[in-house]
């Protein structure tokens, strides 16, 4: 009876936690959900199925949120704290040093951030890109180990090994940047942040000084370093063409039930890179108790538990992002991008990046460790606005430096004096427009230097000339648009881009010619290389 009474005490304490870190994640999301609506609303509307995948995966996003954060607090934060401390207590450095390279290695492999940017670069392989970002965490943890054992100052480490990432970016390819850069974003993920912190924790515990605490902190800050210089060393030697993301493509719905299809459909593929990814964490701790027995029976249990609330919390936080916010998230930026007042966007750009990290599960385990260590001396509220505040100002440098530019090229005058009057009248000041014919306006404008994000072709019904096509593909747009009332003509001409390396991603027919045998067509190419 008293184990029964014990177990009922113990769910009782569960499902009130569990419903403080729910509202939590109500309180994170709600804002960014109410940003988003109000802009589908007035300045960019989107699909109403892109609406209602929005508004589902926001209350997929709150349960998972909820869910994972009790399920790090139970069981990753034990994990890590126990495996740092008896670690360090053997003394073996050879040991140690073996470990912490392959945790490194194995919760980079297993984070599913890492995974969704893999996919964003087509032009290397992904499991390139993901066993040289692991090798970078697995090197630098070791380094951040010894750093903790050998009390090495934080921030003259920083400082040497940005120099040299700094230095590297000077000989990579300037495609590889943005990858490499974004990389180290993997050690901020919902998998490493609590583990990696837990074990710098479980070191520092160990040896009881003055500084033991301080420099608890400052693995992640270092793991962060190696994924970035990993990946600009890959792209000097392995060299590939391109290193662009790719767009993101929204499942089409037309009722309530098919919107539940396309979660259903999509939890599975999460759920198995979940279970990827939680896989290793339980032979880690399978291994833990088996040579230390670091957890007693009802230890063991709770941290059983909590690996089972993190593996569903993160099933359903991927699947709210991948199939709710990551589409919706497109469109806006689409529309944005087109704005007249290219101002507002750095501006809403900022607003969004304030409120986006509260939506970070990894923020909320960060802020509460802070708050921990510190005794209270940093709150979690003082956190949350620091890294808020920083990840807005990031956000609006990068919008502002984003120049845009709109060029049509046009060969009937007429025409262009509209456009160019069509683009006074909505404040179009970037917009400019040739009058010319296509193949030798695109020739001149290559020998400018443009390189366009985008292409947009509207041929005759003969289609595109050779050299118009083979201007387009030499300046390298990341995507083009075909439209043609041919679509003879555009299969001709298609055939010829994706011999180029482009794919043919969307096709799309417009019945635009009623009661006849004509069809509009229109096609997304996206680009698969930019070796031509």
């Amino acid at each position: 009876m008293d184990g029964i009474g014990r177990w009922r005490e113990q769910m009782g304490r569960t499902k009130t936690v569990l419903g403080e870190k729910t509202r939590e994640a109500l309180a994170s999301v709600l804002p960014i959900t109410a940003i988003v609506l109000a802009l589908c609303f007035t300045i960019s509307p989107v699909p109403t199925d892109v609406l209602l995948a929005f508004l589902a995966g926001a209350v997929l996003l709150i349960l998972g949120m909820g869910l994972f954060s009790l399920g790090a607090e139970m069981a990753m934060m034990p994990m890590g704290e126990a495996l740092g401390a008896r670690l360090t207590r053997t003394r073996r450095i050879g040991l140690v040093v073996v470990v912490f390279f392959a945790m490194g290695v194995i919760v980079t492999i297993a984070e599913p951030d890492l995974a969704v940017l893999a996919r964003q670069g087509p032009a290397i392989p992904d499991s390139v890109l993901i066993f040289t970002v692991a090798a970078g965490v697995g090197f630098f943890l070791v380094l951040a180990m010894l750093r903790t054992l050998f009390k090495v100052k934080l921030g003259h480490l920083l400082i040497f090994f940005y120099a040299l990432v700094f230095g590297v970016a000077l000989f990579a390819p300037k495609s590889f940047l943005a990858v490499a850069f974004d990389s180290g974003g993997v050690t901020t993920g919902p998998i490493t942040v609590p583990f990696i912190m837990a074990l710098g924790i479980g070191m520092a515990s160990t040896r009881g000084d003055s500084t033991s605490q301080e420099d608890s902190f400052g693995m992640v800050a270092l793991s962060s370093v190696g994924p970035i210089l990993m990946v600009l060393i890959l792209g000097i030697c392995y060299n590939p063409s391109s290193a662009e993301y790719v767009a993101v493509t929204a499942p089409e719905v037309h009722t309530s039930v098919e919107l539940g299809r396309s979660f259903a459909q999509g939890a599975p593929h999460h759920a198995k890179e979940v279970l990827s990814a939680i896989f290793p964490m339980g032979v880690v701790l399978a291994l833990l108790q088996l040579c230390t027995r670091a957890f007693g029976k009802r230890q063991l249990i709770k941290v059983l538990v909590g690996l089972g609330y993190t593996l569903l919390g993160l099933i359903m936080f991927l699947t709210g992002v991948n199939i709710g916010f990551m589409p919706a998230g497109h469109f806006l930026g689409s529309a944005l991008a087109l704005s007249p007042a290219p101002w507002s966007l750095i501006l809403l750009g900022m607003v969004i990046g304030w409120y986006i990290v509260a939506a970070e599960p990894a923020v909320h385990v960060l802020n509460r460790q802070v708050e921990e260590i510190t005794s209270g001396a940093v709150s979690q509220q003082a956190m949350q606005r620091s890294l808020s505040l920083g990840v807005a100002v990031s956000i609006g440098l990068s919008m502002a430096r984003q120049a845009r530019e709109l060029v049509g090229v046009e060969i009937v005058e007429s025409a262009v004096r509209d456009a160019r009057r069509n683009a006074a009248r909505s404040g179009g000041q970037n917009a400019r427009f040739l009058c010319a014919d296509a193949g030798k306006a695109a020739a001149q404008l290559e020998e400018e230097g443009l390189r366009p994000t985008v292409i947009v072709l509207d041929p005759p019904r003969k289609g595109c000339d050779a050299a118009t096509l083979a201007a387009a593909v030499r300046m390298a747009p990341k995507r083009m648009v075909m439209v043609s009332c041919n679509p003879a003509t555009m299969a001709r001409d298609l055939r010829q881009l994706e011999s180029a390396g482009y794919r043919a991603a969307a096709l799309r027919g417009v019945d635009m010619f009623p009661r006849t045998a004509h069809v509009e067509a229109v096609a997304l190419l996206t680009r698969e290389t930019a070796d031509f």
